[in-house]
């Protein structure tokens, strides 16, 4: 089974001897064991078996073994959230003096990691801007540890060359992490480019439909053997019904994103037309600084559109409120489309400095373009433009 859609279909877990045809929920906490001998080997490892569902259970199993194929990935392992999963990957491969270099266009909480909390253990962050790649580099020291990359980026949808960065990693031997999140293994596939571990909330384009959280990290085997013990030994497991949940929505991943980006990109191409717009962003749009690398990485462009209103702050709030069908959130990937204002939500812990830098301007939305009917998503915003 090579293609995608099979893979995310057919790979599933055994039957059982109830003969079913799709697979069935595990909510159970343990299992059970033959005898003593059966035991012992078990937790020694000499077994590859379940032994209690913060380790493994069969429902996270397939979960993580779809997201493995559809990667290329070795193994992987899932978690409770995307920021668990960012966190025990970086927690599980870091030692304190440790250093890590990563580009400034991250998440948010991603930032205040690197910020806030891995300081505590004495494990800094050098930070390059997109535009800045040739300084790579020159930010690389004895003690670097790991190369940190999101593309496309949240909220700006910059794009980094992954092949360039990837070169870079493996010539100074670091680990090589990319947030994959707003492409979803459908659209690109990182570990092609030389990525060592892939990481995915799962919460997003993954689930489709704004019902559940995950996390998950895939790659190397020697590397997520480190991650799984300190997850097993930590807690941040993925719940059997969430990896149920995740496993079905990963179905239709290869045709929701489809859906998505078709309409994407004919709403960044009204975008792009309106007189109350400054700019637009959007990987396949001919405009995108990065339009070439976006073509030769990304199958697709994505559903995120990122946008400056004219008049800034005041309009975009004004623009806001006058939404009617789509909905304010701070989430993304779901079927129905979402208007976000980053500056004052999933980026407002930032300085104004901060944001900057990144290109997060008081006027900047972000659009996670759901899978209504296109017409219906472009009058909505039609309507609160022109208010």
């Amino acid at each position: 089974m090579k293609n995608f859609e099979t893979q995310a279909i057919r790979n599933q877990t055994e039957r059982t001897q109830y003969s079913e045809h799709s697979t069935p929920l595990y909510l159970t906490s343990s299992f059970v064991f033959d005898d003593a001998e059966d035991m012992r080997a078990s937790f020694a490892e000499e077994k590859q078996r379940n032994l209690y569902s913060r380790f493994t259970n069969p429902n996270t199993t397939e979960f993580v073994d779809k997201i493995v194929a559809m990667e290329g990935a070795e193994a992987g392992y899932a978690f409770a959230t995307g920021m668990s999963a960012i966190f025990s990957s970086f927690a599980a491969l870091l030692n304190a003096g440790d250093h890590i270099v990563s580009c400034r266009s991250v998440f948010g909480s991603t930032h205040s990691m690197f910020t806030k909390y891995l300081p505590k253990w004495n494990i800094e962050t050098s930070y390059f801007k997109v535009d800045e790649v040739d300084r790579v580099e020159s930010l690389i020291q004895e003690n670097t540890k790991i190369l940190y990359i999101e593309t496309p980026t949240n909220p700006a949808v910059d794009i980094l060359d992954l092949e360039v960065i990837g070169n870079i990693a493996k010539k100074h031997n670091l680990i090589f992490i990319v947030d994959n999140c707003f492409a979803t293994p459908y659209i690109q596939q990182p570990i092609k480019f030389g990525a060592d571990l892939v990481i995915h909330s799962a919460t997003k384009l993954i689930d489709g439909q704004g019902r559940v959280l995950g996390g998950v990290t895939v790659g190397k085997s020697d590397l997520i053997r480190e991650i799984y013990l300190f997850a097993r030994n930590t807690g941040p497991a993925m719940s059997p019904f969430n990896a149920w949940v995740l496993s079905k929505s990963l179905e239709t991943l290869a045709i929701r994103v489809e859906k998505h980006c078709e309409n994407a990109l004919k709403v960044a191409q009204f975008l792009e037309e309106h007189k109350q717009v400054e700019f637009v962003k959007y990987p396949f749009l001919k405009s995108h600084p990065q339009y070439h690398t976006a073509k030769q990485q990304m199958k697709l462009g994505g559903n995120i559109v990122a946008f400056e209103i004219k008049g800034g702050l005041a309009s975009g709030r004004k623009f806001l409120n006058n939404i009617k069908m789509c909905s304010l959130s701070a989430n993304l990937g779901d079927t129905r489309t979402i208007v976000t204002h980053p500056s004052s939500t999933t980026h407002g812990k930032l300085s104004e400095e901060e944001r900057l830098e990144v290109g997060i301007t008081n006027g900047l939305v972000r659009i996670s373009v759901g899978l209504e009917n296109v017409e219906d998503i472009i009058n909505d915003l039609q309507q609160a433009l022109t208010a």
